[in-house]
Order: structure tokens, then C-alpha cells, then sequence
């Protein structure tokens, strides 16, 4: 670990000791405003002798909703990871408490603290969040590979939240000079697309040596390379690239925890789902549930189950086809369970049935998979685990991400796969139900009609 790496992970400790401190002293508020001075001592009592069974799980969910990164979040995201974090830890709380038999802890502090520490912590948040940009600074970025490939990199970082990274500079060609020509140009550099071996890696020694930071895209053969085993045989140590698999032993404990999860949100759920199905079969012709052959684990054919968010007839002239923004198909009913992902609910009975995962590459269609696996023939690895009603893709890309992006997306999680990512994706999908950007349809605008703005200089 370099010096940098210790010096961010400090950061993180501290900030998060600081919220620990801002969370303690939002509920002593609390405490202040409903009792004023006169605070009951059994009250405050029971709450010191929970406080820190309460702190744990407000570390765990902060960690788990990825409060402590900064690089790639805005000030809204803060706000509703904020927000939506304060929610649940006044379940947790409540549960806490309850456990506890701290049944003295009064719920009408639990209401008022769910305000103060909410708005405590976003401006606590808010301030570190305008330092951290104030002192880091923007990152100057150097793209290097081909032009379609290039033009595709400026757009994506255009797109970014907080413009925490700028590109400066592109390179077409003659990357290797054009990179050591322009070195105090830039403080990072982007491989875009693949470049000669040897070229690659007298850049690689470049870098280094002038302490220069690479960035690499997900292709297959950066993929391969993620997670991999060391192993050393008599005098030689030896990397061993990972397969884009979940060992038995993690697959079996994902299913249990996907029956136990199902489980659990169909009886919660139950009352939404209920109230949806009137809604749909009043509003519009057709059936309340569309069934649809989608793909799984194994390339296996199933029927997912949806709340029939278009009209019954939606396909019946034009074949399959993607979802798009603004699509006219979409009833008045669909575009609000769509937007908030009510209509993917009945696939908790697809995981039940074992179809399909809580978490896992979202299923596509067989005429679409056979198009996509024409296009890139990598496709077929997302079929070695269980499609998800969420996903890797889903948290961290967009809805409108064109196919590789999200295929790359897919293959991460697979070779990244623990069970504690599974549950950092289920929590971070509530964050992406308020993120319009995210259940937006496919855009018109596609990768090969990108292309290199005139403000931008480009090295040959």
C-alpha cells in the first residue's frame, strides 16, 4: 500500500469518526427538543447503554451506500444517500431496541432524530464534499486509442456527476511520444482502446516512473486479470487468472439468501403489489402481469413476470424491441411503476422458482441475446450465473448504457462477486429508484455516432 492509499484511508476513518460524534449528538438534540432540560434519566439511560449497538449498524450502512466515496458522487447524491441512510437506521433503531428490551428509548425522539441527523449530516457532508473538490482538484485527463473509441471516453466523462475528471488532451496515434511529449499536461492517463504490446508497456514504464496514475477500460483482457490467485511454484511465482464463475460454496449461500430475502419482501410488499394490480387492470385492456421469455444461468429459456407497464398490443406491428425514453407504448399507469421498478416486483416469484437472483445481469430477450452474442462474443459469460432483478449495471451504469457496457459491467460483478457486494447493490438499488437518469430508455445517440469535439486538441 503507497503512502497515498494510507492517507485516503485516514481521511475515511476520520470522516467517518466525525459522523459517528455529528449521529451521537443529532439524538442528544433530540433528546433536548422533546424534553428540554428536563430530560428523563431512564429515557437518556436506555439510549447510552444502546448507543453503540446503534453506531454499528450506521457505520455498516454508510460503508455498504458507499458514503465515504467521494470521486464519482454529487452533492444530490449525498443528500438522498443521507436521507435514505437516516430512514433505515431508524428501523435499525427500532430493531435495535426492541432486541435490547431498551424499550424506554422514547419513539417520539426516534422521529425527531430522523430530521436533526439527517439535515446535520448533509451539511456536514456538504462541507467535506466542497473541500474535497476545493483540495483535490480536477484531474486532467490524457485519452489515448482510436478516434471512435476516444470520442466515446469524452462523451462518458462529459456525462460525469461532478467533473472530477477533465480531458485535456486526446491521442490517435503515435501514442507513446505524443504521451511523453505532453507530461505536464496531464496526471492521468487513458488506454481507451487496445494499443500495441510493446508501446503499452513502455508507457506503462513511463507512468511509473513519472508517478503518473493509468486508467484502463473493461475489456475482456483487463477482466481476465481481475481477482486473480498468486500461487508459487518452487521458485517462480505465478499469476492465475480467475474464471468468470461463482464458486458452489458462494452460489449456495446466494440462494438461500435470495429464497429468505424474496420471501421477506413479498410479505412487505404485498399491499403495493396488490394496489398495482388494480391500478393496471383498471386503467388499460389486457392482462395485470405480461410474461416474456427472457434468458438465465446456463442459457436456460424462462418466463419473467412483470406488472404490464405497455398495452397489451405493444409489439404486435414492430417485433421486439428495446425500451426507449419517451416510448409511446408505455400506459399512463406504466410510466410510474416503471420509474420507480414497481413492475419488476412479481420477479420475486421468478426467484423463488429459482430463475432468477435478487442480484445478478439482468435477463434479456433470445432474439436480442443472439443479436448481442453476434456483436461480441464474450456475451455468453453473463449466462454463467442466475439472471437478477437488480444488478451490478443497474446501481453503477444507466439504463440507456449501450450492451458492452453493461456486458463489461456483468463480467465485473461476477469476478468481484462476494455476498456483501450482493447486499451493497440491493441497499444502493433504493438510492437509483430517485435517480431519473438511471430508468431512462435507450437514447437515440450510440457510440458510433459520437465524436471528438472542436475544442478539444488531438495529437497524431
Amino acid at each position: 500500500m503507497n503512502q497515498g492509499e494510507k492517507f485516503s484511508k485516514t481521511k475515511k476513518i476520520l470522516i467517518g469518526a466525525i459522523d459517528i460524534a455529528l449521529f451521537h449528538f443529532s439524538i442528544l438534540l433530540s433528546f433536548y427538543l422533546q424534553f428540554g432540560q428536563n430530560i428523563p434519566e431512564r429515557n437518556l439511560s436506555t439510549y447510552t447503554s444502546a448507543v453503540i449497538y446503534i453506531m454499528v449498524p450506521f457505520i455498516i450502512l454508510n460503508l455498504l451506500f458507499g458514503a465515504y466515496v467521494l470521486y464519482n458522487k454529487s452533492l444530490t447524491d449525498f443528500i438522498y444517500l443521507t436521507i435514505i441512510i437516516q430512514i433505515l437506521m431508524t428501523i435499525a433503531i427500532m430493531a435495535v431496541t426492541f432486541a435490547g428490551r431498551w424499550f424506554a428509548f422514547p419513539r417520539s425522539v426516534l422521529v425527531i432524530s430522523l430530521f436533526t441527523s439527517s439535515l446535520v449530516l448533509i451539511i456536514w457532508r456538504i462541507i467535506i464534499f466542497k473541500v474535497y473538490l476545493r483540495y483535490s482538484g480536477t484531474k486532467k485527463v490524457m485519452v489515448v486509442g482510436n478516434e471512435m473509441k476516444v470520442a466515446s471516453t469524452i462523451f462518458n466523462f462529459d456525462q460525469a456527476k461532478n467533473g472530477r475528471h477533465k480531458i485535456t488532451l486526446v491521442a490517435v496515434d503515435n501514442f507513446y511520444k505524443n504521451i511523453k511529449e505532453n507530461m505536464n499536461a496531464f496526471d492521468i492517463v487513458y488506454l481507451a482502446s487496445q494499443i500495441k504490446e510493446e508501446e503499452k508497456i513502455a508507457i506503462y514504464d513511463l507512468m511509473i516512473k513519472y508517478d503518473k496514475k493509468i486508467f484502463l477500460t473493461t475489456s475482456f483482457e483487463n477482466l481476465i486479470l481481475v481477482n486473480p490467485n498468486i500461487m508459487n511454484i518452487e521458485d517462480e511465482s505465478i499469476i492465475e487468472a480467475s474464471n468468470f464463475r461463482i464458486s458452489d460454496e458462494d452460489s449456495f449461500i446466494k440462494r438461500i439468501t435470495d429464497i429468505l430475502f424474496s420471501l421477506l419482501l413479498i410479505i412487505l410488499s404485498s399491499p403495493l403489489m396488490i394496489i398495482t394490480a388494480i391500478l393496471v387492470k383498471t386503467t388499460s385492456k389486457g392482462p395485470i402481469f405480461y410474461k416474456q421469455v427472457r434468458i438465465t444461468k446456463d442459457s436456460a429459456e424462462f418466463n419473467v413476470l412483470k406488472f404490464r407497464s405497455m398495452s397489451a398490443t405493444a409489439e404486435s406491428d414492430t417485433g421486439p424491441v428495446l425500451a426507449a425514453s419517451n416510448d409511446t407504448r408505455v400506459t399512463t399507469v406504466g410510466k410510474y411503476i416503471r420509474a420507480l421498478r414497481i413492475d419488476e416486483l412479481p420477479q420475486l416469484f421468478n426467484v423463488i422458482k429459482g430463475d432468477m437472483s435478487v442480484v445478478g445481469p439482468r435477463p434479456e430477450r433470445p432474439f436480442f441475446v443472439n443479436q448481442f452474442q453476434k456483436e461480441n462474443k464474450y456475451y455468453y459469460l453473463r449466462h454463467n450465473v442466475r439472471a437478477g432483478i437488480t444488478g451490478y449495471a443497474q446501481v453503477y451504469g444507466k439504463y440507456a448504457t449501450d450492451f458492452n457496457s453493461k456486458l463489461n459491467f456483468d463480467l465485473l460483478y461476477i469476478k468481484k462477486y462476494s455476498i456483501l457486494l450482493d447486499i451493497k447493490i440491493m441497499l444502493q438499488t433504493i438510492k437509483i429508484l430517485f435517480d431519473k437518469v438511471s430508468s431512462q430508455g435507450l437514447e437515440e445517440q450510440q457510440n458510433g455516432n459520437k465524436k471528438i469535439p472542436e475544442n478539444v486538441t488531438v495529437l497524431k
